[in-house]
């Protein structure tokens, strides 16, 4: 049996088809307990078994799917459409991949690299910052990429609300991946798998 922490979550989307938030299945028993799920929408389903009924002593079970339709348009409050940075979702962003050497690297051998330097008025946003593997980080130093003679490989951007929701899932399940990658932009590095 597993704990519910380890199981993936439950992708919990409006009546407009716009992600909502990721729910551990306990949270989407409730969804449906509350009457607020119009539909499942996932390929994979999970199940839940609650408490003994007095009279028949049958289990009650709990069925949803890896994505769920709820009731209502969800509104994203001011300043909440902003993707935050983390080294995680820049690793995820990037694919793990060195934006100079073209390199791919585990978690613990990449740095987050600001392309114009924070000691030389560089911002900490997505647009000025690349993965880059520990050797080239050392090597451009507090440079630039065409002081250093290093040049991008790829264009760094800033992540779509919805990229947001693939870059925060470590465990995300394939029917998850697709429903998120329809509404991608282009650019993203996510839109194609």
């Amino acid at each position: 049996m597993f704990a519910l922490e380890s199981w993936p979550r439950i992708l919990i989307v409006d009546s407009h088809g716009q992600p909502v938030r990721w729910a551990v299945l306990a949270r989407a028993a409730r969804y449906r307990a509350a009457g607020k799920v119009i539909t499942d929408l996932g390929e994979n389903l999970f199940s839940m078994t609650g408490g003994t009924q007095d009279s028949s002593g049958q289990r009650s079970e709990f069925v949803t799917s890896s994505i769920v339709m709820i009731r209502g348009r969800h509104r994203i409050p001011l300043g909440y459409a902003h993707v935050g940075l983390t080294k995680h979702r820049l690793f995820a962003r990037d694919r793990q991949i060195c934006g100079y050497c073209g390199g791919h690297f585990a978690d613990g051998d990449l740095t987050v690299e600001h392309i114009l330097p924070v000691s030389r008025g560089g911002q900490h946003d997505w647009t000025n910052v690349v993965t880059a593997c520990r050797s080239c980080n050392t090597r451009k130093g507090s440079r630039t990429p065409e002081e250093a003679h290093m040049p991008l490989l790829y264009v760094p951007y800033r992540v779509s609300r919805n990229e947001g929701f693939i870059l925060s899932n470590r465990r995300i399940l394939a029917d998850q991946m697709a429903f998120l990658q329809a509404t991608l932009p282009r650019h993203s590095r996510w839109a194609n798998g």
